[in-house]
């Protein structure tokens, strides 16, 4: 990975995987001066690392560095000359001298009365001459980080520079920038720099001298600004076809940055400032710390290259979606950290902006008892309202002010994510970023990050605190809560120095208070009520009604929307911050807490066991062998393959001893075949239309099959013969379900209708007793229908692609969701029923949660699905061509095609251990599998 300025990489804190934690910013050590970050290097002769962008003020860019000597009492005998570098930034000078001993010198442009040629001395000797007024800055004096030391008043600043012959064309440039300083309106001063800045960069190119490779071929090239925290540096991307350039218009921190395009594994497009100008790329699968984030000056060239590299790639990963880290946190397989961090991300939020960093909920509310109680609720925050709700008292006043204020109306004045409050809670790792931030000084001693405790109760009783929490609170690192730089951050009116933060009684050391924070966000009452926060931040009532009811409304700069609508001045968003952009509309599904742990679980979460440690019980060992097939479902290999139908199956059902397999086909038969002597051993016909679909009654004396014919058949296996007939509908029946002695069917006359039924031999006659308990009526034909494990819930599928779910108990509709274009094909619920799957002929899988009806996840394929198994993380589904495909959800990937059939599979079954497979399909077979462990 090519050397980039990074915002976290503490040589303590050097994670990789999600599970650890955010970037953020690196402090700067007494004993050697920090640049901005990993890839700040020295140039050559000056000592390492004593110069930072964030010497800069807020939207100031370093143009130029020449190496040069600040003469100090010219002309006396008392002359002496400091060497260093004098480095041209659009709205100061700064002079950093070699000794370290020595400070840091800023001088404002704005500030000087005069700035000229003051003379020569000697062929190679070349003075400029500043006359300062009111206020120089002293920085870093002995190397130690502080805040910066002030002189005003009159003073004349004499360096000479190591530029013969060119000291004319640096004080025409300081002149130039001098006139922009000082222009009243900070949009005139702001419009005269970048025309200066853009100026530059039009009279310089990429040196293609700095390709890795000659062969390279250049793709495309165009200005941009390489975004750090607080700072940006102007320069030039260039794209070939192996490499992605950033080559800096000053030369900091090194000359050129370099990232091979094979190791590119993520990309996202990024709004900077409220504009959608930026580009963030990632060398790693998990990691939140970006490898290059570039901000454009065109939306334009930002999607030139986004394209190029997203098409380039051929292992880039595919960009998860919002709704498919959903359904990997639903079920277990990603940690509410890792969710949260997933969501930060793709809401825009960037360790590498600190208008958007990360933002992390407050969960525990009890910091004064001596031990911490996570199984007692009233531990816990109110995740379910924003900060800002959580006092009443307060709350009632705001809403006062709310009601009396004109439009536009927000409830809170500050928001809860803002670079002020990450510096708050990051100031003793990061004390340069809160320098810089607020013009070289630190906070007042009572308003810094004191104690853990206190900052709770202001956040609950403050006038105007709401602030929320970082991902540093829930990850490894103590560095932020210990003042380890010994840092001077002041006195307390108490007297006391502001040192250390103060820890509730319940933590004996910051790694317990981060153990046991960690441990109260993973806990079960957050995994039950996660889902609630996530509305307000990144979902449904982050705006509009929603959010008014749920008393969440910021004020208006802090909201994405038409930036030509607000003054989208960068430093308004820093003092305002922004809300995340929104990823959810509807409201978002709760967590799914799992009756037991698979093999393959690695949740965080605790799930409870069927029995008691050391015992294995009958469900577990089912679990076990279930968990252990799908693990070796892309092992399926074709066993045995028969042709016994003359058109296509529809239906296949097996006996409970696994001996008999009976099938259903377009050609009217239902077929028994004994798998034991591989024989066709009956073929029996009811009508002279299709066959759609076939179960087998408990007890395996009965065949249930429906036809085309608008009717359903019994036939008795005992007898050898049709045993009874339901003429239920108008229309073909499409399919059928039973359970507990209840049918299901389905019917092109748009209907599903619910019977309850009584087997003969049960009542010891020859004929089953019927009677119509419900009819679930729909606007279309329906095509498939399916049941839950417990039968309280149905889904059905129609022509016309909606998916309908129903509430069995009370025979009504709960969600009605138009997520297909085209047939649905068939549906089925996962084995908790927390979701429904449907595949269509659309080429489409979709994931839909029952509780909400949110559609959350989707996938496509390039041919119709036309039936499939599933156990709620892998689909085995058989597509048009005849194939089987393997669908990883969580990975949102096809793991495995197989070829079987010569036409369409139409029709799939697995048994209950999951260990055994029968497809058929359009070219008229059957097929058994075989797993291979």
């Amino acid at each position: 990975m090519s050397g980039q300025a990074r915002f976290h990489r503490g040589a303590e804190a050097r994670r990789a995987s999600l599970q650890c934690r955010s970037r953020r910013p690196r402090a700067a050590h007494p004993e050697g001066r920090a640049g901005s970050g990993r890839g700040s290097l020295p140039g050559p002769g000056v000592r390492g690392g004593g110069f930072s962008l964030l010497l800069l003020n807020l939207e100031e860019y370093y143009f130029e560095q020449h190496r040069a000597n600040h003469i100090l009492h010219k002309g006396s005998h008392h002359e002496r000359k400091i060497r260093g570098s004098l480095k041209i930034c659009s709205k100061s000078v700064i002079f950093e001298p070699d000794a370290i001993s020595q400070p840091i010198i800023k001088i404002p442009l704005r500030d000087c009365i005069k700035i000229g040629k003051h003379g020569e001395n000697g062929a190679n000797r070349h003075f400029t001459k500043y006359v300062i007024f009111t206020t120089v800055y002293f920085i870093k004096e002995h190397n130690v980080v502080a805040p910066y030391k002030i002189e005003r008043g009159k003073m004349e600043y004499v360096f000479e520079l190591d530029v013969p012959g060119k000291v004319e064309d640096v004080v025409e440039t300081l002149l130039q920038l001098h006139r922009a300083s000082c222009l009243d309106k900070l949009g005139d001063q702001t419009a005269m720099i970048t025309a200066i800045l853009q100026s530059r960069l039009a009279r310089t190119s990429f040196d293609k001298n700095r390709f890795q490779n000659i062969s390279e071929k250049l793709h495309m090239e165009c200005k941009a600004e390489m975004v750090t925290p607080l700072v940006t540096n102007p320069g030039h991307v260039c794209i070939t076809d192996t490499n992605l350039y950033f080559q800096p218009l000053n030369g900091y921190p090194k000359p050129v940055v370099q990232i091979t395009l094979q190791d590119v594994r993520r990309i996202y497009k990024r709004r900077h400032g409220l504009m959608p100008l930026g580009l963030e790329v990632f060398c790693t699968e998990d990691d939140l710390c970006s490898d290059i984030y570039l901000k454009f000056y065109e939306p334009q060239d930002r999607d030139d290259l986004y394209f190029y590299i997203a098409t380039y790639l051929e292992h880039h990963v595919a960009e998860h979606t919002a709704e498919s880290y959903m359904l990997q946190w639903q079920r277990g397989h990603l940690s509410n950290y890792q969710y949260l961090l997933h969501l930060n991300n793709l809401a825009d939020r960037s360790c590498n902006d600190l208008s958007q960093y990360p933002v992390f909920p407050w969960i525990i509310h009890d910091y004064s008892s001596s031990e911490l109680d996570l199984s007692n609720p009233g531990t816990f925050r109110d995740l379910s309202k924003p900060v800002g709700a959580l006092n009443k008292e307060r709350l009632e006043r705001l809403l006062t002010r709310y009601q009396e204020m004109p439009e536009p109306k927000f409830m809170y004045g500050s928001h809860y994510s803002s670079p002020g409050y990450v510096l708050f809670y990051l100031v003793r790792i990061a004390p340069e970023y809160m320098l810089c931030l607020q013009n070289g000084r630190f906070d007042n001693a009572d308003r810094m990050f004191n104690s853990i405790a206190e900052t709770w109760k202001n956040c609950l009783d403050g006038a105007t605190d709401f602030k929320e929490l970082i991902p540093e609170f829930y990850g490894d690192d103590v560095s932020f809560l210990v003042n380890s730089l010994k840092l001077d951050l002041g006195k307390r009116q108490g007297g006391q120095m502001v040192d250390d933060v103060e820890l509730p009684p319940w933590a004996s050391s910051p790694e317990d208070f981060l153990q046991k924070s960690k441990d109260a966000l993973e806990s079960n009452y957050v995994s039950e009520h996660l889902h609630e926060w996530i509305d307000l931040i990144f979902g449904y009532k982050q705006k509009g009604s929603d959010a008014v009811g749920a008393h969440n409304v910021f004020h208006p700069l802090t909201y994405e929307g038409d930036p030509d609508e607000k003054v989208a001045m960068l430093t308004q968003i820093l003092e305002f911050g922004q809300t995340p952009k929104q990823l959810f509309v509807t409201p978002h599904p709760r967590r799914i807490t799992p009756k037991f742990k698979s093999l393959s679980q690695t949740s965080s979460y605790n799930a409870s066991m069927a029995d008691s440690p050391g015992e294995e019980s009958f469900e577990d060992l089912t679990e076990e062998s279930k968990t252990l097939a799908w693990n070796n479902i892309t092992k399926l290999q074709l066993h045995e393959h028969y042709k016994i139908h003359k058109e296509a199956v529809t239906g296949i059902t097996v006996s409970r001893n696994g001996s008999s397999v009976f099938t259903t086909s377009q050609d009217s038969t239902l077929k028994m075949f004994s798998k034991e002597s591989k024989t066709l051993q009956r073929s029996i016909s009811f009508s002279n239309m299709a066959l759609s679909s076939c179960l087998l009654l408990p007890g395996d004396a009965t065949v249930i099959t429906s036809s085309w014919d608008n009717n359903v058949y019994f036939y008795s296996i005992a007898f050898g013969r049709r045993q009874d007939t339901l003429m239920g509908h108008d229309d073909a029946v499409s399919k059928i379900c039973w359970h507990d002695n209840r049918l299901y069917s389905a019917s092109w006359d748009s209907t599903v209708k619910v019977w309850s039924g009584v087997p003969a031999e049960m009542l010891g006659t020859k004929r089953h007793h019927f009677d119509l308990l419900a009819e679930l009526e729909h606007d279309v034909s329906v095509d498939t229908i399916s049941l839950n494990a417990a039968s309280t819930l149905l889904v059905s599928g129609t022509k016309e692609g909606t998916v309908n779910i129903w509430d069995l108990t009370t025979a009504t509709l709960m969600h009605q969701i138009p997520c297909h274009s085209g047939i649905v094909c068939d549906t089925a619920f996962s084995p908790d029923s927390r979701h429904v799957l449907s595949t269509g002929a659309d080429g489409c899988l979709n994931v839909i949660d029952v509780q909400t009806g949110m559609l959350i996840s989707s996938m496509t394929s390039d041919e119709p699905q036309r039936c499939f198994v599933w156990d709620g993380n892998s689909v085995l589904s058989g597509s048009q061509s005849g194939e089987l495909l393997v669908w990883d959800l969580l990975g949102a990937k096809i793991s495995e095609r197989i070829q079987g059939h010569t036409g369409a599979v139409t029709c799939i079954w697995m048994n209950e251990q999951c260990s055994s497979i029968i497809t058929g399909g359009e070219d008229r077979q059957i097929i058994f599998w075989k797993l291979q462990y």
